[in-house]
């Protein structure tokens, strides 16, 4: 793995200490631009939303306008705040919340969903249950699981529905007990892009009083627009009643820089157990409404800039384009013998499988013409999640192409051994003892740190 690593930027030797002096502008630019992965071209899964230069213009020219600004100090810095609870504002009014909904920005869909976690099992201890549980379909984020992880929560997986894979309600209702402290779907979940039954899960939390969470990271900037562009989709936001809380990114389709989230609930009560005080600390009274303390006003500003920047119309317009690819080429996909769409995909993601061979084949074939899909597993899978990239002429085409032709070549010998990533994945799945992924994957990281002088070893 750190040969992998070290692979491309065979070219260039690690900085070890602070250069004595410091370099110019165009030396630090010059320094550490290694990327040969031309995602501008759209043939990467995801990754990259948007990538239009004028918008990196406009990033760049807030972000520079608030770089040394921090909204845990909204008394120095009044316009970060107004702009934070304007985003948090305006998401809530997308996902129909009323008056009394309210939210944060955080880093990402990571953190907005462990927020949510943390304020429920916050909750259920304040009720008195000891051992909070949250019931969660199998395609959740990780993020849920890093959150019992990291909460000290116990996760209750329940399958899905192995047709529509969407989350089987009547397991999550078998699954409820007094322990109980959430209940979630997905709008779309990150697998193959389904969205769960969000009516039947609220209905679950209504009939027992459990908060619902939805989590619409992925879709967050496509699904409340849906409508307004066309496309009719189960209703899965505040006007659902029992939906308590919902994440959605803004650095996906909202096209605001990485690091930009939001976590909305539908009132302030369930948002006060988010908030960390620590009352008699020496250096004064410390509080902080998410994770982190300092954080990058720079980020909310660029976010709030990039949301004023296309309104409701442009959203509207980029959720048309962006639908309208992806059923493209799931109808067309559909089309393709020997492959498969998972379920009914109403958003951006496509997820392919196989009955005839293995699909990580079709992977491989297609990373060597230049595309870049996501791997799955459980069951073994690939997907691909449209962006706007996607929607440039003749790349949805190509991509339909390269499918037809990668596909009918692997045809020709169905059974034949898989290599590359779909051996590695086969492997990965087949190992009983998950412990042992678990250290493959803490070595990936521990590679990806690497400086090449480890142990005192040059690569």
């Amino acid at each position: 793995m750190e040969r992998t690593f070290h692979k491309g930027t065979k070219d260039h030797t690690y900085i070890q200490r602070l250069p004595a002096k410091g370099l110019s502008e165009v030396r630090v630019f010059r320094v550490h631009i290694l990327a040969d992965v031309d995602w501008g071209k759209g043939k990467c899964s995801g990754m990259v939303y948007s990538g239009e230069s004028y918008l990196t213009e406009l990033m760049a020219k807030v972000y520079g306008e608030f770089a040394w600004s921090n909204p845990l100090h909204p008394d120095v810095f009044p316009d970060v705040r107004k702009m934070e609870a304007e985003v948090v504002r305006m998401t809530c009014n997308m996902f129909n919340g009323s008056s009394k909904s309210c939210g944060s920005m955080t880093s990402g869909g990571t953190e907005s969903i462990m927020l949510a976690c943390k304020a429920y099992r916050d909750m259920a201890l304040d009720r008195g249950v000891k051992y909070p549980e949250m019931v969660v379909p199998i395609t959740a984020h990780a993020a849920f699981d890093k959150a019992a992880q990291f909460f000290r929560i116990k996760i209750i997986h329940v399958p899905v529905d192995n047709e529509s894979r969407k989350c089987d309600t009547r397991a999550m209702f078998r699954a409820v007990s007094k322990n109980t402290c959430m209940l979630v779907g997905s709008a779309p979940q990150f697998p193959h892009g389904i969205v769960d039954p969000i009516p039947e899960i609220a209905k679950i939390g209504r009939r027992y009083n459990i908060p619902v969470h939805v989590d619409s990271c992925l879709g967050g900037f496509l699904v409340p627009f849906m409508k307004q562009a066309g496309y009719e989709l189960e209703p899965f936001d505040f006007s659902v009643e029992g939906v308590t809380s919902i994440s959605a990114d803004t650095h996906k389709y909202g096209f605001a820089p990485k690091g930009s989230s939001v976590i909305m609930y539908s009132e302030k009560s369930y948002r006060q157990f988010q908030y960390f005080v620590q009352p008699d600390w020496p250096g004064g009274i410390y509080a902080s409404p998410t994770i982190a303390g300092s954080r990058a006003g720079a980020i909310i500003a660029a976010c709030w800039a990039t949301m004023m920047h296309f309104g409701e119309a442009g959203y509207v317009e980029s959720t048309k384009k962006i639908i309208s690819t992806a059923r493209f080429i799931e109808e067309e996909i559909r089309k393709i013998e020997g492959i498969f769409v998972f379920g009914q995909p109403k958003v951006s993601v496509i997820g392919l499988g196989s009955k005839k061979f293995n699909i990580y084949r079709l992977s491989d074939a297609l990373t060597e013409r230049g595309w870049n899909l996501n791997a799955l597993q459980f069951p073994s899978s690939i997907h691909l999640c449209c962006t706007m990239l996607h929607t440039k002429d003749g790349v949805a085409e190509c991509f339909v192409k390269d499918v037809r032709e990668c596909v009918a070549k692997i045809m020709l010998d169905p059974k034949a051994d898989c290599g590359g990533q779909g051996a590695l994945y086969g492997m990965a799945q087949s190992i009983p003892d998950r412990s042992l992924v678990s250290e493959i994957a803490s070595g990936f990281f521990n590679a990806y740190y690497s400086t090449g002088t480890e142990n005192g070893k040059k690569q």
